[in-house]
């Protein structure tokens, strides 16, 4: 029998099957609705549901789905399998909190420090005891291009450019890429040197989105040999929890 694990986030909804912990199917989905939610009970032999959602509100699906599985919606408050330290749990993100259970399967008796590069860019660390104290969170990509377009008169909105590399601007939109780009380099970097002064043993695992684009950023950086690409780590993380539910 098969998982069906849903991960509603700020931009889009996510989801996988999985059987036991083999990953068998995933897609993104800008718009989630019945039509699609059907394709998965059609072609996979789904027992139970897990849903994590940064959303107060329930989706139209929803009630369908409750006629066709048993859901578990992900409690980050209730979850057991982390020693949540962080002091307001309830306030944790879901998808924080699943990045790093699958960050600790994946990788047990590990010193994890994960990067989400999605709407926001979140830094949490799951120590080799599965100690989990807090993170960070701050603006990601596209919302920074775009908050510099909203919130003045003259500058454009700008794309991301993979290839960009000069440590300047010698024009506006270069200007923006610089900034930008280079910005959030000097970010993780800044991030990563701090955790490595107190982890020696640490794996960066990238996650979200946005994470290719990470990726590239860090390639030729002195911290690649530490870098572990996981798309699926909240996914993943999803599907553990429900296992342990």
């Amino acid at each position: 029998m098969a998982n069906l694990v849903i991960d509603i986030g700020n931009t889009s909804t996510k989801v996988a099957v999985f059987n036991n912990n083999n990953l068998l199917y995933t897609n993104q989905h800008q718009l989630f609705n019945t039509g699609q939610l059907n394709f998965y009970f059609d072609n996979y032999p789904v027992k139970r549901t897990i849903i994590s959602t940064v959303k107060s509100t329930a989706e139209d699906w929803e009630e369908a789905l409750k006629q066709r599985t048993d859901i578990t919606y992900f409690n980050v408050a209730a979850y057991k399998g982390i020693n949540n330290k962080y002091l307001t749990p309830q306030t944790l993100g879901a998808d924080r909190l699943a990045a790093v259970i699958g960050a600790n399967y994946l990788y047990p008796a590990a010193n994890n420090l994960i990067i989400d590069a999605g709407t926001c860019i979140t830094y949490d660390l799951v120590d080799s005891e599965a100690n989990y104290f807090g993170g960070s969170i701050s603006p990601g990509l596209k919302m920074r291009y775009n908050a510099l377009n909203h919130y003045t008169s003259g500058l454009p909105l700008v794309n991301p450019d993979e290839g960009f590399e000069n440590y300047y601007g010698s024009n506006t939109i270069s200007a923006l890429q610089s900034g930008v780009q280079n910005g959030i380099k000097y970010e993780l970097t800044g991030f990563i040197e701090s955790y490595l002064k107190v982890h020696q043993q640490l794996n960066i695992i990238l996650t979200g989105g946005d994470s290719i684009f990470f990726d590239t950023l860090l390639k030729n950086s002195i911290f690649a040999p530490y870098i572990k690409m996981e798309p699926h780590l909240v996914l993943q993380g999803l599907n553990v929890a429900i296992q342990k539910a």
